[in-house]
């Protein structure tokens, strides 16, 4: 049993057509624009650039999902607005309206992303943007 399937133009060239488990004879109609595609030719470009690395992957994934939470945004920003881009936990809880510690795991998420550095000054831990990190991930996230 032959079926003819008449296919409209590929969006990819490199698509395959629908099969319905019999023989079929398949015509694709050829938009002009794609007329003088030549059918042994590559359907994509190669690479300009090496693809991300699992590796790679992987810690921008860390980064990515150790900001993707509003508070934690938030802190990002006020310690940002601090002199010297440096606050204690003490000025963070209340502006952001948690208990100190769910704002301390917060930070402590931020600081294992690489994101915060953490210093202890007596019983209070002062935290600050680590150099560049904020433009490394938007380089990371840029180039992906």
């Amino acid at each position: 049993m032959n079926v003819d399937i008449e296919c409209v133009d590929h969006i990819d060239r490199c698509q395959f057509t629908w099969q319905t488990g019999a023989m079929a004879n398949v015509k694709l109609l050829q938009h002009p624009a794609n007329a003088a595609v030549d059918a042994d030719a590559e359907c994509c470009a190669p690479p300009v650039r090496e693809a991300l690395a699992a590796d790679g992957a992987e810690k921008l994934a860390k980064t990515l999902k150790a900001i993707a939470d509003p508070a934690r945004l938030r802190l990002i920003s006020m310690v940002a607005s601090h002199d010297d881009a440096e606050a204690c936990v003490c000025d963070l809880t209340e502006p952001l309206g948690l208990s100190q510690p769910t704002v301390s795991h917060h930070l402590k998420v931020l600081v294992d992303a690489g994101i915060l550095s953490r210093d202890k000054r007596g019983t209070w831990a002062y935290y600050r943007l680590v150099p560049g990190a904020l433009d490394a991930l938007a380089h990371s996230v840029v180039t992906v």
